[in-house]
C-alpha cells in the first residue's frame, strides 16, 4: 500500500525544481533540507530521479516520496507553462525499483503540449494502478489566446478535470485569488485537490493566507518547495502549515508560529 495516503491533508514538500532551473537557491545542498522536511512534518516530498537515487536513504521508507516522471526543456530553451513538446521521461517500473510511494506529471490545457500530457496521464495511471502508486497530476492551463486569464477558476477547474478524467488520481494546481474562484475547482474535480506554490510569495503571511484560504474551498494541503525552504525559517513554516493543514488553524494563529524559535 503507498504510503501517500490521498484520504487525508497533505504537507507535500516539492524538490523538482532542478531538473528545469539547474542550481536553485536554497537547494544547492539538498540534504539539509530533506532532513529539515521530514523532521518537522512533512507528509511527503516530491523529487526528481535523480535527487531520490542520490538521498534515497533520507526519503524512501522514511516518508511518503514522491517521483516526477515527465518533463520538457529547461528554462534555457522554454518557457514555464509554454512548452511545445512533453515528455515522459521516467517509467512505473522505474518508480517501483526506487521504492516511491506516487508519481507526479504535468497536465497542460490549452497549450501546445496539452495532448503530450494527457497521453503521458493516460499511460501511466493504469500502470500505476496496477502497481499500487498514486497518480498526481500537476494540472495547469496555459496562457495564451484560448485562456487569456489562466488564474480565471473556470480554467482551472478544467485543467483539473481533465487530468482527473484521464485517470490522475489527486491534483496540484495554482490557487485561483479568491476563495469562491478556487472552491469551483475543488466542486468540479473528483479527486482531491492540493495547491502548488508556484514562485517566492512576498512574505510568509501572504503563504499563510493562500493556504488558508484553499483549505476553506475544500482544498487538501499543499505542494510547496521555495515558499518552504527559501523562507527564514523554514521550521516555523513547516509547524505553521500543518496547523493550517492538519489541525484546522487560520492564517492568523499560525502566523505566531513562523516566526517561533
Amino acid at each position: 500500500m503507498s504510503r501517500f495516503d490521498i484520504s487525508k491533508n497533505q504537507l507535500v514538500v516539492a524538490m523538482d525544481h532542478g531538473r528545469v532551473h539547474g542550481v536553485h537557491d536554497g537547494l544547492e545542498n539538498p540534504a539539509p533540507v530533506i532532513e529539515a522536511a521530514i523532521a518537522n512534518g512533512a507528509d511527503a516530498i516530491m523529487a526528481s530521479y535523480g535527487m531520490i537515487k542520490k538521498f534515497h536513504s533520507l526519503m524512501v521508507g522514511q516518508v511518503a516520496t514522491i517521483l516526477r516522471i515527465d518533463g520538457g526543456a529547461s528554462i534555457y530553451r522554454e518557457e514555464w507553462m509554454k512548452y511545445s513538446t512533453w515528455r515522459q521521461l521516467h517509467t512505473i517500473e522505474h518508480a517501483h525499483k526506487l521504492g516511491v510511494d506516487a508519481v507526479c506529471n504535468m497536465t497542460w490545457l490549452g497549450g501546445e503540449a496539452e495532448l503530450d500530457s494527457l497521453v503521458i496521464t493516460s499511460r501511466v495511471a493504469e500502470e500505476a494502478r496496477e502497481a499500487g502508486i498514486v497518480l498526481m497530476s500537476e494540472a495547469l492551463p496555459c496562457p495564451g489566446e484560448p485562456i487569456p486569464d489562466p488564474s480565471e477558476p473556470k480554467a482551472m477547474a478544467d485543467a483539473c478535470r481533465l487530468s482527473f478524467e484521464h485517470g490522475a488520481d489527486v491534483l496540484k494546481t495554482y490557487y485561483t485569488g479568491t476563495v469562491d474562484g478556487f472552491r469551483q475547482v475543488t466542486a468540479g474535480t473528483p479527486a482531491p485537490v492540493l495547491i502548488a506554490g508556484g514562485v517566492r510569495m512576498d512574505s510568509d503571511d501572504a503563504v499563510l493566507r493562500v493556504v488558508d484560504e484553499t483549505m476553506q474551498a475544500g482544498g487538501k494541503g499543499v505542494v510547496f518547495g521555495r515558499n518552504i525552504w527559501q523562507s527564514p525559517n523554514m521550521p516555523g513554516m513547516m509547524r505553521a502549515l500543518r496547523h493550517i493543514i492538519h489541525e484546522g488553524g487560520s492564517a492568523s494563529t499560525a502566523s505566531p508560529l513562523v516566526k517561533a524559535a
